[in-house]
């Protein structure tokens, strides 16, 4: 998958998801994206809503609080702005039509929430967008994902979906409980889809996002936040704060130079050793001129860069040419010494 320049081939995507932690404070949302882009993300991500299109007044509770949460779509293009003058990427998840038509014009990528990846209404439009598109997988099984995918390979096409489209494993849970959290899950899509896997990470802590790149996830999105006690919101809890986020990274950079290539072959760093560490053919006891060398008179040490027979069958039976005495490494015959 392509990001802008970002290849996910080359690289592990880590997303901070800021989400609503920012509460509808605008100020707060600009320094997320400036923290998060100090902690070494690739990008953040918000999401954009007209609560009026997200939730009915007969939750009237829920109805509140996200009117609270709301920003404005102008904060929004600032927001966009700012991100990108921090060089990383804009994504928001549209939680409405209104707001995923407003979004196309100033998102690196969309995202489409777990909530919303059977609202064909909002995928079919995303899709029509040609952008590159996120989803996240939770709420949903592997033969729903066979759907979701079968709907998308009516819009795109095959190199579209490697090029633009990323599945997400999630569990929607807040937070995930250690046991269902399902990571294993990552290798299963991998093998399942033609596209870029990646992992949605709503665990506390981050041994899940670490887990989930070893499986081979590319794209790791964590929820972020500046203050884990900052309300009752129940996302701070389970974010990442400045410091954690910042080792997360950290770690999944270092965990994907690591990966290497998957083939298994004698390393750069290895080759020095070969001569050291590796057993030659020593005598057992002293060794004189004439005598024949038999089994019983060999026994195996390091070589320590030296050089000596490696294989028993290629000695027994040579004549000893000079004195070899007791735990000397037996020369090649080109030494002249046996």
């Amino acid at each position: 998958m392509k990001i802008g320049q970002f290849d996910t081939d080359k690289g592990i995507f880590v997303v901070a998801e800021v989400g609503n932690n920012h509460e509808g404070d605008f100020s707060k949302a600009v320094e997320m994206v400036k923290r998060a882009a100090e902690c070494g993300v690739d990008a953040v991500k918000f999401q954009t809503f007209k609560t009026e299109q997200f939730v009915g007044l007969c939750d009237e509770k829920r109805f509140q609080q996200l009117k609270r949460f709301e920003l404005a779509y102008d904060e929004f293009e600032k927001l966009s702005e700012i991100a990108k003058g921090e060089g990383i990427h804009f994504i928001s998840t549209p939680l409405d039509m209104e707001s995923a038509h407003f979004l196309n014009g100033i998102v690196s990528a969309f995202k489409i929430a777990s909530s919303d990846n059977n609202f064909t209404p909002l995928i079919d439009y995303v899709l029509k967008t040609k952008r590159p598109t996120i989803v996240s997988t939770g709420l949903i099984g592997i033969q729903e994902c066979r759907k979701l995918m079968a709907r998308i390979k009516k819009v795109w096409s095959k190199n579209e979906i490697n090029r633009k489209l990323a599945l997400l494993h999630c569990v929607s849970s807040y937070p995930v409980p250690d046991l269902q959290a399902n990571i294993k899950a990552v290798s299963h899509m991998i093998q399942a889809f033609d596209c870029t896997i990646g992992y949605s990470d709503h665990t506390l802590g981050f041994e899940g996002s670490l887990a989930s790149v070893a499986l081979g996830a590319r794209i790791i999105e964590k929820h972020f936040t500046l203050d884990k006690n900052q309300s009752e919101f129940r996302d701070h809890k389970l974010s990442a704060d400045p410091g954690e986020l910042k080792h997360l990274v950290e770690s999944i950079r270092k965990i994907s130079r690591m990966m290497g290539s998957g083939m298994k072959e004698v390393q750069v760093c290895e080759k020095p050793l070969l001569n050291i560490v590796r057993r030659g053919l020593a005598a057992k006891r002293d060794l004189m001129p004439g005598e024949k060398i038999g089994k019983e008179d060999l026994m195996w040490i390091r070589m320590q860069g030296k050089s000596s027979y490696t294989k028993v069958s290629d000695i027994i039976g040579q004549k000893v040419r000079e004195s070899i005495k007791k735990g000397e490494l037996i020369p090649f015959k080109k030494g002249g010494r046996a």
